[in-house]
Order: structure tokens, then sequence, then C-alpha cells
């Protein structure tokens, strides 16, 4: 598995040669070892890539992610199959017990509405009303907790004048951004694990291909918005930005009492979710952190 995140932000050419991904800019031409390369950000719409270098980057699981004019992500590259897909695997997953999974959803929410408090206490924020919601959660968060605590939680992490659907906010844009990349490596090992992300444990719309990725990927959110809250008053939606949200993967997190990177945290977080739910694991722990403790050494690349 890679370990390197590599961002393009200028025109230029991508292609493979000897297990290489070769990249032609102006200002020359720099190889990456195709094994080394965990995901691919093409922050740019003026890069060619050739399809020899795509296919080789899929034969490793690598995430590729395109974005727009804008520069924001509009889609992403996922294998057919995955070296792990079995028909035995699938038939699981479409029979995957209800209490199960219902265990799991109030587990996810009752872990996201934590790491929500961790990131108010990490800033001097109160918590009490964030507590009282996380008081009153039920199974299969049948009051929907999640949804009423993220109003609270916002406002207090943003301030009162601050709304979650405000598409044109900068602060929103980079919000939806580093979402959008957590999904994308929650995405990533679901599919390498031989499951489809489009069968989810709560989400179920027929419109939302990564139902499953969009469930798991909860309780990793707040992760995002303890890193924007140092650049919460931002004007523009900037490159810098952006580079820091991808960069975020490097986090140094704890993940049930393991030191590890965020990307890792995520990969080792979902195996346990999908164990647990085909029956192979008993019982299932989430309890996360920011590690002040470990320097960051992650490798991030910017072309």
């Amino acid at each position: 598995m890679g370990w390197r995140n590599v961002i393009i932000t200028q025109h230029s050419k991508l292609s493979y040669s000897s297990n290489m991904m070769v990249v032609h800019t102006k200002d020359g031409v720099s190889q990456i070892p195709v094994s080394d390369i965990n995901m691919l950000v093409v922050l740019t719409t003026q890069a060619v890539i050739t399809s020899a270098l795509i296919a080789e980057l899929a034969k490793k699981q690598t995430k590729v992610i395109f974005v727009d004019e804008k520069q924001e992500p509009i889609c992403e590259t996922e294998n057919y199959y995955s070296t792990n897909c079995h028909p035995e695997k699938l038939i699981k997953q479409f029979n995957w017990d209800e209490d199960r999974k219902q265990i799991l959803w109030t587990k996810i929410v009752a872990a996201k509405i934590q790491n929500q408090m961790n990131v108010l206490r990490i800033y001097g924020l109160p918590t009490d009303e964030i507590e009282k919601e996380f008081l009153e959660l039920e199974l299969n968060d049948a009051s929907n907790r999640e949804a009423t605590t993220a109003r609270k939680y916002f406002t207090e992490l943003f301030g009162k004048d601050f709304k979650r659907r405000e598409g044109s906010n900068a602060l929103n844009a980079a919000l939806n951004y580093g979402y959008s990349i957590l999904l994308s490596a929650v995405n990533r090992k679901i599919t390498m694990d031989g499951n489809r992300t489009y069968m989810g444990v709560h989400h179920s719309s027929e419109h939302n291909p990564f139902n499953l990725g969009s469930d798991l990927m909860e309780p990793f959110r707040p992760f995002v918005d303890y890193w924007l809250y140092d650049h919460k008053n931002i004007k523009e939606f900037t490159p810098d930005i952006k580079y820091g949200l991808v960069g975020l993967l490097s986090l140094r997190i704890i993940y049930n009492g393991d030191r590890m990177i965020l990307g890792n945290a995520i990969n080792q977080y979902v195996h346990d979710c999908l164990r647990y739910l085909d029956g192979n694991l008993f019982e299932m722990d989430i309890e996360l952190g920011v590690d002040y403790e470990v320097p960051n050494d992650a490798i991030d690349d910017n072309v």
C-alpha cells in the first residue's frame, strides 16, 4: 500500500514508465514510484494523464481524484473489481445482520459526537449542549441526534452566524473539500476489502453510489473541522488550504489506543467495521483523538 499523497497543481503530462509515474512540467521531469502513491489529486484541469498510468494506479488500488474548473473534486477512479472481490463476499454484504447494522450506526454516531466534543475542548469551547445531545442517543440514532448535534456543534465551533449550507462561503467550500478527501480514502479501503460502496448501513439513497462510505466516514469529519478552525476566517478557498486538507491524511491521531496517521487509521477502522458487519469481529470499538506526542513524518508531494 502506498504512503505518498501526490498533488498535481500545474499544466503537466502524467505518464507511466518502468514502474514510475513520470510528471512532465515546465520546470522539468520528475518520477515517483507508482507503488509509493496512496492518493493522486489532480488539482488542475490543465493536466493530461495517460491510460497506461491510470491502469497501473488502479492495479495498486491508488485513488485518483479529479477536479473541475473551480478546482472542486468532481470525480474519482473506482476499480471495477477488487482483488479481494468474490461472489460470497457480495452475498455476505447483501445479508448483513440488521441488528449489527443498527449497533454499528449507533457506535458511529456516538464516536462522531465524542470527537466533536474533543475538538471543542481542544479550542476551549463549551460542550454542555453537545453532551446533552449525546446522552439522548438511542439505538440506531432513532431520534436523529447526529443532525441535531451537528447544528449546535458548528455554531459553537464557527460562530452563531455560520450556516453549513451556504455554498458560496469559502469555509463551507473548504469543509466540503476536506470531507470529499475523507470519503475517497474510506471508499478506497471499502473496495480494497472486496465490498461495494453503494450498500450502506444507514444511508440508502439510490442516487448516492457511496452510501457505505458516507456512513463509515462520519467519525472522522471532526478532524477536518479541527484543522479548519485555525482558518475559519478565510475569504477565499486558496490552493494552500487545499494542499493542507489533502495533507490532513498525514495527521497523527490515536485510534483505539494506537498512534497512527489518519490515512492508516481510516484503513484499520474500515477493515474493523467490515469484519464486524461480516460477523468476524465480536465487538466494535471506535475511540479517536488527536495525537500531540508524535511528530508528523508522512510525506505529501506537490508537483
